[in-house]
């Protein structure tokens, strides 16, 4: 599902212009990118949570030419699934695999 995906079932679902869903869609998203910017956790119950993992600065490898360069330290958000969306998934697939056998 893409962006625009997703602000057409919202704009359909909501009975709101695309516009609306667009606008709804944006602030939820840009909400969450200065959420995690200022290092702050996100939490949706029954889907999942959103964290940022820190990884120390080393020392990697160029693939190509075998020269070592350095990495500096980063951050990078990361992606929990929560338990229900877990099972939900789960559920589909089994039920997938049995309609198809």
């Amino acid at each position: 599902m893409t962006k625009a995906d997703l602000i057409n079932v919202i704009s359909e679902k909501a009975n709101i212009t695309r516009v609306k869903a667009e606008t709804v869609v944006n602030t939820i998203f840009d909400s969450m990118i200065e959420a995690l910017m200022k290092n702050d956790r996100i939490e949706i119950r029954g889907f999942g949570s959103f964290v940022n993992r820190e990884y120390e600065a080393y020392q990697g490898r160029n693939p190509r030419t075998g020269e070592v360069i350095n990495v500096e330290q980063k951050r990078l958000p990361f992606f929990k699934v929560g338990k229900e969306l877990k099972e939900l998934i789960n559920e589909a697939a089994e039920a997938a695999s049995k309609s198809a056998e």
